[in-house]
């Protein structure tokens, strides 16, 4: 875009997509003695700090796992902190995030949230619907297996009404019924805090994405994390199933 600054040309070519499973925030309360809803107001200032890196570091398209859908099961005074967290979010970010020209999209099944909270999310959403130098996705009250089993619902109902052809069916196909339909799949994947699994996240896209798990929690994710794990990414050799050596 125009009048934007380019992204530094001393560190590698980002991958366009990069995920996170932001994972630690209650480990780096626990860790200090605090509150977990401390921890959860941490990892936002390192949502904030990671976008801006995300940004600096010229990814186009950032994902970030925000709120699962297994996490409706946690402690009703939680649930509700980091609900409370997002509001803030949402009002209190959207202005800076449209003026650094970044579109913001959540996923997930909005029909568990409030009303306000969807309210804020379909205003966030318009606002800054035209931007272009960064996509920046949340997964909110969302689960892999969900979208997947309400992608294959939607399917089946229209081949029942005889609106499609079951054998039309292919994975071109399948994928635009995703809640990330008009979005690449991920490049790399993050996970923070040491844990080695996806919990759920993104389980048809990730099916050739790079994994990098590092032992950082959440709320201490810097810039150079990212670059580091950036660097990672660039030092695998991705085949897509082919042999070594092979193009896709």
């Amino acid at each position: 875009m125009d009048g934007l600054p380019s992204p530094p040309t001393d560190v590698l070519q980002p991958p366009g997509h990069v995920a996170i499973i932001m994972d630690g925030n209650g480990r780096w309360a626990a860790a200090r003695g605090l509150p977990r809803v401390v921890g959860h107001r941490r990892g936002v200032e390192a949502v904030r700090r990671t976008t801006r890196a995300a940004i600096d570091l010229g990814v186009n398209y950032l994902t970030l796992y925000g709120f699962s859908s297994e996490n409706w099961r946690r402690p009703e005074e939680e649930v509700r902190d980091l609900m409370g967290i997002m509001r803030l979010y949402l009002r209190g970010e959207l202005a800076e995030l449209h003026r650094q020209h970044v579109r913001l999209r959540v996923i997930g099944q909005r029909d568990r949230l409030a009303d306000d909270i969807v309210a804020l999310i379909e205003n966030a959403e318009q606002v800054t619907r035209a931007n272009t130098r960064c996509n920046l996705t949340i997964a909110l009250s969302y689960g892999g297996r969900d979208e997947i089993s309400t992608a294959a619902r939607r399917l089946a109902d229209l081949a029942r009404r005889g609106e499609i052809d079951p054998a039309s069916i292919d994975e071109t196909l399948f994928g635009s019924y995703l809640f990330t339909a008009d979005l690449p799949d991920p490049d790399l994947v993050i996970r923070t805090s040491g844990e080695k699994r996806i919990s759920n996240f993104l389980l048809w896209q990730c099916a050739y994405s790079e994994m990098v798990f590092i032992d950082r929690l959440w709320p201490d994710f810097s810039k150079s994390d990212l670059a580091d794990a950036i660097r990672e990414f660039h030092g695998r050799e991705r085949r897509y199933g082919a042999s070594a050596g092979s193009s896709r």
